[in-house]
């Protein structure tokens, strides 16, 4: 048998009023409200005319180092380990010199990319690190993957990124106890120590090996 559906008032519930139940005095001070903003100096972008620029400690799509015309990365996978989507993907190649090692190829999935900034984190190198580049938009699944010719930004352009990656990090260090800079210093970012690198094993390489000595 269909009943009366209750409404059962609670403790200390306040009754409305006539003008209450109309609803007409909350809608006039909504618009009140609106019309009063609307006199306010405008603080939007008329986007995408209008850019907004953010702060160097804003986290945009990752991006790889490029210095002289090659990759700063040393191809440790470390950031694909740290990676909690599992957007990045490389493969290592051996090359000549004091580095070593380079991507042959380097991807991220930009679709699985959070942000979250953990590839930065964990590089030794510096060699990724998070852009300003906020604007991002693909027709297909194959276009959000990003190659090594799109990965690839020149240091350069990257310098408040930079700056701001040395306080952030250093800052720490100076407050708890002496830190000793040249502790921290990583082998790719200081060129003087790859130059002597370099010559030392080129001298070796020259330095004729010493016949062995007859023990008899």
């Amino acid at each position: 048998m269909p009943g009366k559906p209750a409404r059962p008032k609670k403790k200390n519930e306040r009754t409305l009023n006539f003008w209450e139940r109309l609803y007409l005095p909350e809608v006039f001070k909504g618009l009140g409200y609106s019309f009063r903003k609307m006199q306010q100096p405008s603080y939007t972008l008329q986007y995408p005319e209008e850019q907004w620029y953010p702060p160097d400690s804003y986290r945009g799509r990752p991006v790889l180092v490029e210095e002289e015309g090659r990759p700063r990365c040393v191809s440790c996978n470390l950031c694909a380990r740290a990676c909690p989507p599992m957007a990045i993907a490389m493969q290592s190649r051996e090359m000549e010199g004091a580095k070593e090692r380079e991507p042959e190829w380097f991807e991220i999935n930009m679709l699985r990319c959070i942000y979250c900034g953990y590839c930065e984190e964990v590089c030794p190198e510096e060699a990724i690190v998070m852009s300003k580049e906020y604007d991002l938009t693909f027709q297909s699944r194959d276009e959000a993957v990003f190659g090594l010719e799109r990965l690839l930004m020149p240091a350069e352009r990257l310098k408040d990124r930079f700056d701001w990656l040395e306080a952030y990090k250093d800052r720490q260090f100076g407050e708890q106890w002496d830190f000793q800079r040249e502790n921290n210093v990583h082998s790719l970012k200081d060129r003087s120590f790859l130059a002597s690198l370099a010559e030392e094993i080129r001298s070796d390489a020259e330095t004729p090996a010493e016949p062995a000595r007859d023990t008899e």
